[in-house]
């Protein structure tokens, strides 16, 4: 029975930062060490005025990617706790539909804070969303300075789910 080689194994990660007005969302291919970006985007939300048509919306394309990228997994920022608990309320209800948007496709999710994918794609969990875009430029050698800030963070989320993936630590 042969051993199968995890260096050669290509498998996709995808990546999303819930929101309800944007939602970004990032697609890498990994093949051991090295990552690919395939997809990055972000879904408008900003043109539906009641919450369950966001709601659906997030539902309907995120299983639309999901079809299209078939990932092997799926990295989803946390929400933080900002200053408006309405927000905070919406931002939960968008990430819980993504999240069963991935389960119903059968996809494995991790969630990670803002912080932790921070820290894991620049070394600092204070940093910038502009400094996490930055990093994500050289470590996947793409330009990425059109995209929105929401995409960059979908796109580190799901780096920073590689990273982890990938550590002897777990």
């Amino acid at each position: 029975m042969a051993i199968p080689n995890k260096e050669k194994e290509k498998y996709r990660i995808m990546g999303i930062d819930p929101g309800t007005n944007v939602l970004g969302y990032g697609v890498i291919e990994v093949q051991g060490q090295t990552a690919v970006m395939i997809e990055l985007g972000v879904v408008s939300l900003v043109h539906l005025d009641e919450q369950q048509d966001k709601l659906k919306r997030i539902f309907e394309r995120i299983q639309e990617l999901i079809v299209i990228h078939n990932p092997r997994e799926v990295a989803i920022e946390a929400p933080f706790f900002g200053k408006n608990v309405q927000s905070m309320l919406k931002l939960g209800r968008a990430q819980g539909v993504a999240i069963a948007a991935a389960v119903t496709k059968g996809k494995r999710i991790t969630e990670y804070s803002p912080r932790e994918i921070k820290q894991s794609v620049t070394g600092k969990g204070s940093a910038s969303k502009e400094q996490v875009a930055a990093m994500l430029e050289l470590v996947l050698k793409v330009k990425l300075d059109e995209h929105a800030l929401d995409a960059t963070d979908a796109l580190g989320a799901a780096v920073c789910h590689q990273y982890r993936s990938n550590s002897v630590l777990g």
